[in-house]
């Protein structure tokens, strides 16, 4: 069918008011224009007129929602024209090679075009089911057995299609979508959350924070909240250093879900801790000010700190940073049980991304023997500690 078949008519019909048209769904899926391209097309329509007819389907704008705006804005009376097929598939005809689409933009705004041709389809074949049915009885159109029974109307398969067809699905939508099947997988994760979903297509945030905070939120759901009161609380925050790499540039963030400051002060600590109590918060140097804040807000006190030499050296802005700080710090009374003084530098090489040493551990346990213990954002449970939180 050639594609000006599916208008409804070549004429064009005036539309006067901004009460008469809202925007189809199908248009919604794409982000407006940014204001510097919107200014160019306001410009041109002041100067020029209206260039294209703006295109509706079932009363609403399908394509031209800046038109309209700019027509509205500039005094000019809005010409439209109705178009009458699959609204999904003919907004990313025009609009999904955009080149202000991130590909991961790109491939969820392809997930919302595909999901709303299937519904567009299913409801163009109830309407036809519908007709046929009004248009004869069930009884006798319905195919019969042998016996003269009815047969059974056919069962819909509505379960999850095996892996192997998915995958091949997600094939076939990144190519369709111009991008990677990986990228593809990514969208497809950030897309079971809606909410989330919407505000990677509108650029409010980065694709890669948008994964990082729905498997936050799953940490946070599933971990239980621990029970009773602590003595000793070890604490290895997922700190936000407000880094604005790109989406393919390796940060801490991209080894696990971070967490805003705000977020990590918000945290019952001071409900699970006795009132005397010990807490050993690890910091790096860069964020050491804003640890002094999550210190207040969970109760305690600053007393002093052992500093991790890591030995090897490591990237920074101003020098080198090879060590890390595990700041001690007190609620109440809450002196050592033995008075051994371990040395306040250990060196000791790191392994896994910010994995810390098991010697720490050590030199905690050694120093306050007793009192229930209580680890937050543990990587791994330990023998005589409580954890909470999941940071692998």
């Amino acid at each position: 069918m050639d594609e000006r078949s599916e208008w409804v008519s070549s004429k064009e019909d005036k539309v006067t008011t901004i009460e008469q048209l809202k925007n189809h769904p199908a248009a919604e899926a794409f982000p407006m224009m940014d204001d510097g391209r919107y200014g160019e097309l306001l410009a041109d329509i002041r100067e020029n007129g209206q260039r294209e007819p703006i295109t509706l389907c079932d009363g609403m704008i399908l394509d031209g929602r800046n038109r309209y705006r700019a027509c509205l804005e500039a005094g000019v009376e809005p010409v439209a024209r109705e178009f009458d097929g699959d609204p999904w598939a003919f907004a990313w005809s025009l609009n999904g090679a955009r080149r202000d689409l991130e590909d991961v933009r790109r491939a969820l705004i392809k997930l919302e075009c595909d999901k709303g041709s299937a519904k567009w389809a299913a409801k163009l074949a109830k309407i036809a089911e519908d007709g046929r049915r009004k248009k004869s009885e069930a009884a006798s159109t319905r195919p019969r057995d042998e016996g003269g029974r009815l047969k059974p109307s056919p069962q819909v398969d509505h379960s999850d299609p095996p892996v192997e067809k998915r995958h091949v699905a997600r094939e076939a939508r990144a190519a369709e979508a111009h991008v990677s099947s990986s990228t593809m997988a990514r969208a497809e994760f950030i897309a079971k959350r809606p909410d989330i979903a919407k505000k990677v297509i509108q650029g409010e945030i980065r694709p890669s924070e948008a994964i990082r905070q729905i498997k936050r939120e799953r940490i946070e759901k599933e971990a239980p909240a621990p029970t009773g009161k602590f003595r000793v609380i070890y604490a290895d925050p997922p700190w936000s250093y407000g880094n604005t790499q790109p989406d393919y540039h390796t940060e801490q963030r991209d080894h696990y879900p971070v967490m805003p400051l705000s977020d990590i002060c918000a945290m019952p600590v001071k409900e699970w801790a006795e009132e005397d109590a010990v807490l050993f918060l690890w910091v790096t140097s860069p964020i050491l000010e804003e640890s002094f804040q999550v210190i207040k807000a969970w109760g305690f006190k600053y007393k002093s700190s052992f500093v991790w030499d890591k030995v090897h050296h490591n990237m920074g802005h101003y020098n080198s940073v090879r060590h890390e700080f595990l700041l001690v710090c007190v609620r109440g009374s809450c002196q050592p049980d033995v008075r051994k003084l371990f040395d306040s530098v250990q060196s000791i090489e790191r392994t896994g991304h910010s994995k810390k040493p098991d010697e720490f551990y050590d030199i905690i346990e050694t120093i306050y023997t007793h009192g229930d213990r209580l680890e937050v954002f543990a990587r791994r449970p330990r023998d005589g500690w409580k954890a909470y939180g999941n940071q692998s």
